[in-house]
């Protein structure tokens, strides 16, 4: 797919272009997913420009209010780099990860995170760890596993389009840090599900171009 195609549709969703580079570490990644998404079910969504705003769009405008200062460069950033907030990589959760939302964009948006992908689907891990192999990503895990079999706690956790949703939500919080967060891309009609937690939260922000799409944010204890 065309870059400059990409970040025009990206446009609503983020306060900055995207480099070359990233850019055309998306096109990659929409190839290969419609490719395997002949074969495989991993999106309902068959047209490429619909790819872009719903999946890459929704994730990327999570990973942007999640590291602002990203350098969005493809190496670690230094301590002199704006995005470098700390001596050691966030840890980066996403749990059933399926095609790769929102944890593989989160990674190209902020190369220097610590990414681990949880996929319970053997043929959608493999699918995840082509992608990972085709973009070169470095510092990225994928679990083939259930959630709630895991016990190392990270400093993000990140749900999206997950079935059992009610259910997953204590795992998630189990599994993040004492400083963690845990970070929703929801439907408006699934915010009352966050109360009974014992968490604090961010008021939901809408997700451009979407009438019902929250990002909802917890506020480390």
């Amino acid at each position: 797919m065309d870059p400059a195609r990409i970040a025009a549709l990206l446009h609503p969703f983020l306060d900055r272009t995207l480099p070359k580079v990233q850019l055309g570490q998306i096109s990659t990644y929409i190839d290969l997913l419609l490719r395997w998404n002949s074969r495989i079910n991993l999106t309902a969504i068959r047209d490429a420009d619909q790819i872009v705003a719903r999946h890459f769009g929704e994730s990327l405008f999570l990973a942007r209010h999640l590291f602002p200062n990203a350098a969005c460069v493809d190496r670690a950033p230094t301590p002199a780099d704006p995005g470098a907030t700390t001596h050691h990589p966030s840890t980066v959760l996403d749990i059933g990860s399926g095609a790769g939302f929102p944890g593989l964009p989160i990674k190209i948006w902020a190369p220097h995170i610590s990414l681990t992908l949880v996929e319970s689907n053997h043929k959608k891990a493999a699918f995840l760890r082509e992608v990972i192999r085709a973009l070169t990503l470095t510092d990225v895990n994928v679990i083939t596993a259930r959630a709630e079999t895991l016990t190392t706690k990270s400093d993000v956790v990140t749900l999206r389009a997950v079935e059992h949703f009610e259910t997953i939500l204590p795992v998630a919080a189990r599994l993040a840090s004492s400083t963690g967060r845990i970070v929703l891309l929801i439907g408006s009609s699934q915010l009352p599900s966050l109360e009974g937690l014992g968490l604090h939260w961010v008021p939901p922000i809408p997700v451009p171009e979407s009438q019902s799409r929250m990002l909802s944010i917890s506020i480390p204890q």
